[in-house]
């Protein structure tokens, strides 16, 4: 479910801690897509494996990113 949800451009995210997860719109639709994480002021490409580790040990949930809303799309 989570990883249909990325790829459709829902951002994962915690607000409290500026953390986010997901795959940014030049990705969608690509065979083996990147995924960003940001923390802070951090960002760094991750794969969907890491995406997902991130999304269930971070416990992030669909939210809405200071800059880009809802979705990466």
């Amino acid at each position: 479910m989570r990883e249909a949800q990325l790829g459709r451009g829902i951002i994962f995210g915690d607000r409290n801690t500026n953390e986010y997860v997901y795959m940014p719109a030049s990705e969608i639709g690509m065979e083996h897509p990147l995924y960003v994480y940001e923390e802070g002021s951090a960002r760094r490409d991750i794969d969907l494996n890491e995406a997902l580790h991130l999304i269930r040990v971070r416990d992030l949930r669909p939210t809405i990113h200071p800059l880009l809303g809802r979705t990466s799309c």
